[in-house]
């Protein structure tokens, strides 16, 4: 029997995050290396096991995979949270890639300068509520299903939900004008397997900190 999938990353959110969720949801568990300091980002680069000299890495079934999208896409397909089809394969990426996009906005926003902070929250909100929230509660109103792809949960719901809940730590009334979104966010949070991540002691990590902040700019120069 294959061992635990462990991932490779720091002590925080970043872009390993959405694995953790993924495989969480999954019913999957798994173990984790910090790496908490320059040092222990250089071994892995020395030791050859990051192909780009990046991370996140995850070990799993023997590989050591490495780029978050080839990693969540693997982990989606293994745990049949990638559509029966390629069509809703196709339905899945975009959704996703959307999702995406608004965190890709809110994880950078405290590594941002201090006089662009205010301004870049203010676009977070205003792209979360008029380009990307809309789109998914346009998707479940149309369909009258729970989940947003083949009345079947997927990685999208599970994309979905965190970046709901990403978004609503920078305005919590963010879901007022979505009322299937928060009927959505609802269901999601309570399938067993994502509730249990959700409780207090998971492997989920907190919001971004300026400790944190400090130790990730440590380890990779920035």
């Amino acid at each position: 029997m294959a061992g635990k999938p462990k991932l490779h990353y720091t002590k925080g959110r970043g872009k390993m995050e959405s694995i953790r969720w993924l495989l969480a949801a999954a019913g999957v568990e798994f173990e984790e290396e910090f790496i908490e300091t320059k040092e222990d980002l250089e071994k892995l680069r020395n030791d050859g096991v990051l192909m780009f000299q990046q991370v996140p890495m995850v070990e799993i079934d023997g590989m050591k995979m490495v780029q978050t999208r080839a990693i969540l896409s693997y982990i989606a397909a293994k745990y049949n949270l990638y559509g029966k089809d390629l069509k809703e394969r196709a339905w899945i990426d975009m959704y996703v890639e959307g999702t995406t996009d608004l965190m890709g906005m809110i994880m950078y926003l405290p590594f941002q300068p201090a006089d662009t902070k205010e301004k870049n929250l203010a676009l977070i909100i205003e792209r979360a509520t008029n380009r990307y929230f809309p789109v998914y509660e346009k998707a479940l109103k149309a369909h009258g299903h729970d989940y947003l792809v083949g009345n079947k949960l997927s990685w999208a719901d599970i994309h979905l939900l965190e970046a709901i809940l990403m978004a609503e730590e920078c305005k919590p009334d963010i879901l007022s004008a979505f009322p299937l979104l928060q009927a959505f966010k609802g269901r999601t949070s309570n399938i067993p397997t994502i509730k249990k991540f959700l409780q207090p002691g998971s492997q989920r990590k907190p919001p971004t900190d300026e400790k944190f902040i400090a130790v990730v700019r440590k380890i990779f120069n920035i």
